[in-house]
């Protein structure tokens, strides 16, 4: 099976700008390709990940993949998919995320002896002189065509600032440079970036007369057409501080039964002859396909041996009700307690198990909040200095979620 086909099987495949010719690029020859990083934290998350295993998954065909680190366009942020304008970032701010941004990145992607790049597009947009830009760059995209990509379309309506109408030119210029520079022929992203693509293809067929395309790829969105990928703790990140391996397996081990095989497919590199095998379950017997996705990401995230560690706990808690030290931890101090108590609510929203006190009280009227195996009833429960004379307390949300309480 080609490159392209095995993309297309897997669900990854969104538009195309030319897919004959594209297929032909990928499954016939050495090309190389780039995908765009805005740099907007100190850790990547689960959307770049699938970024990142194409990336990968086309290395090891032979190609030779781009990262593109965004320290010039992240200064001024991009509008797709986004309601409000971006918090702008400092240069310090940035220049820390990108180079988090390569730690990460480097796992996965091969960049000894030339077999990839990683590129910061700061190096030529921010010494830019703006009239020469406009005159170079401007000239070739038409405003009216820009207005009508949904990129823009979008934030009409709460007020698309000058500062990212240029967005779309600066992403165009990139796939220009990369093109002049390394010979670049492909820009790859998600599927939110089809017009920004568009632009890039379109300049340089116009200043230079070559033709170059763009692929996108599906977003990671659930069986109701929401993204994955965010939590009541926020985004499901990389970063092992941010997103604890436990924390990180859990969340996967507990995705909905129509959304498993699709995320087997899109984030992992099992074959899809094995995937298919799992595609046959049914009932409770779909868990067992669960804990394979929970492993599999986690193992590629975080490495074997917390892959491991996650499985053994989530097996150890889950099946025998047992406490484990892997289980997600917060150490309560003194000063959270007010006469030797502190609220179960308090405790909630300390360990980031509901975002607010408010959500913390619904949560236990409705009956969602078990502490030490006794059900919650009262949304002013307490526990007191005197529960952790044995040691920890355990705090079970809904059927799935367990976090073991600690007193400094």
């Amino acid at each position: 099976m080609g490159l392209f086909q095995e993309f297309k099987d897997r669900g990854l495949i969104a538009q195309c700008t030319d897919e004959e010719a594209v297929q032909d690029l990928l499954d016939n020859h050495k090309v190389t390709f780039y995908v765009g990083f805005d740099p907007t934290a100190d850790s990547l998350h689960i959307g770049h990940f699938i970024q990142m295993k194409i990336m990968a998954h086309m290395q090891m065909a032979g190609h030779t993949p781009i990262a593109l680190f965004g320290g010039g366009t992240g200064m001024i942020g991009d509008p797709s998919g986004k309601s409000d304008m971006r918090k702008m970032m400092t240069k310090e701010t940035i220049a820390h995320n990108i180079e988090c941004f390569k730690v990460q990145m480097a796992k996965f992607i091969d960049i000894s002896n030339n077999r990839a790049h990683f590129v910061n597009n700061g190096d030529w947009l921010l010494n830019l002189n703006y009239i020469d830009f406009l005159r170079e760059v401007g000239v070739h995209f038409s405003v009216s065509r820009m207005l009508a990509a949904e990129c823009y379309k979008s934030r009409m309506e709460n007020g698309l600032t000058f500062l990212e109408f240029n967005y779309m030119l600066m992403q165009g210029y990139d796939f220009y440079r990369l093109y002049k520079d390394y010979g670049c022929v492909l820009e790859l992203g998600g599927d939110d970036q089809w017009s920004n693509i568009l632009g890039g293809v379109s300049l340089v067929r116009r200043k230079e007369g070559k033709e170059v395309y763009g692929l996108t790829f599906n977003l990671l969105l659930n069986s109701e057409g929401k993204k994955m990928g965010k939590t009541e703790k926020g985004a499901v990140w990389l970063d092992a501080e941010k997103t604890p391996p436990y924390d990180f397996f859990q969340y996967w081990r507990n995705i909905a039964d129509a959304d498993v095989i699709k995320c087997m497919k899109m984030l992992t590199f099992l074959p899809l002859s094995e995937i298919a095998a799992y595609e046959k379950l049914e009932g409770s017997e779909i868990n067992r396909a669960k804990e394979v996705l929970a492993y599999e990401l986690t193992k590629l995230i975080h490495g074997e041996e917390e892959a491991a560690k996650a499985l053994a706990t989530a097996r150890q808690v889950f099946s025998a009700g047992a406490v484990s030290e892997d289980m997600p931890t917060t150490t309560l101090l003194s000063e959270d307690f007010l006469d030797g108590a502190i609220s179960v609510v308090d405790m909630m929203v300390k360990a980031r198990l509901a975002p607010s006190k408010g959500e913390a009280r619904r949560l236990i009227q409705q009956g969602g909040v078990t502490l030490s195996g006794q059900k919650v009833e009262a949304q002013d429960a307490k526990v007191f200095s005197a529960d952790f004379e044995k040691g920890e307390v355990i705090l079970k949300k809904g059927k799935k979620v367990y976090h073991r309480f600690l007193k400094g």
